[in-house]
């Protein structure tokens, strides 16, 4: 996941990179942000994400630490990964084995998709980043099946933390230790490597 100032920044940031440019997905209403979508693969996609400008701001933090100043003044650098979002077959007994403040699962929408997914009640990334927020979708139908093949697929991903146990950990308990190598930092960091026709690119 890419956040981003602003939708059009983060679009131009990312075709500037990829040399492809990411799809409008549409507007989750309920938080207050708008999105846009590009294929990595069977049921992966790369979300970018930003605050509505034409939205309802929600009575509650939004989702991605979106409001947190702190993430407002880093974007106002430029568009940046923060987060990744897992896929699950049961989301209920995937949170079970995450600590309490990865959130409950809600229920939301855009347009003709439904999902559930686990929201932090003040917006928090989890593991600042670098533990999965968890989705599981309604039905067969899902976001990257809509969108073409721009020939562009995750090689790796990798972290790093000041806790890097605690991380690795987390990651285990959801079977994902493979997914996300994670090493130690004095500074939360999360990169993902891409292949692209332009060759490898990292985020």
């Amino acid at each position: 996941m890419v956040a981003a100032a602003t939708l059009e920044q983060g679009e131009d940031h990312l075709e500037s990179l990829l040399g492809v440019r990411p799809r409008r997905g549409g507007k989750h209403v309920a938080m207050g942000t708008h999105n846009s979508v590009l294929r990595l693969g069977n049921k992966v996609y790369l979300e970018l994400i930003a605050i509505d400008p034409d939205g309802i701001k929600p009575d509650r933090p939004r989702w991605f630490d979106l409001d947190r100043p702190s993430m407002r003044a880093s974007l106002a650098q430029g568009p940046r990964l923060i987060h990744w979002v897992a896929r699950c077959a049961d989301i209920e007994a995937a949170r079970r084995l995450l600590p309490s403040d990865h959130g409950l699962v809600y229920p939301m929408t855009r347009a003709s998709y439904s999902w559930r997914m686990t929201i932090p009640d003040d917006g928090h990334l989890p593991g600042e980043g670098l533990i999965p927020t968890l989705i599981e979708w309604a039905d067969a139908k899902h976001p990257a099946d809509a969108l073409p093949d721009d020939r562009i697929g995750v090689v790796t991903m990798a972290g790093a933390h000041p806790e890097p146990a605690t991380i690795r950990a987390a990651l285990s308990e959801l079977g994902l230790a493979e997914m996300l190598k994670v090493t130690y930092s004095v500074t939360p960091r999360l990169a993902a490597m891409l292949r692209t026709p332009r060759g490898t690119v990292t985020l």
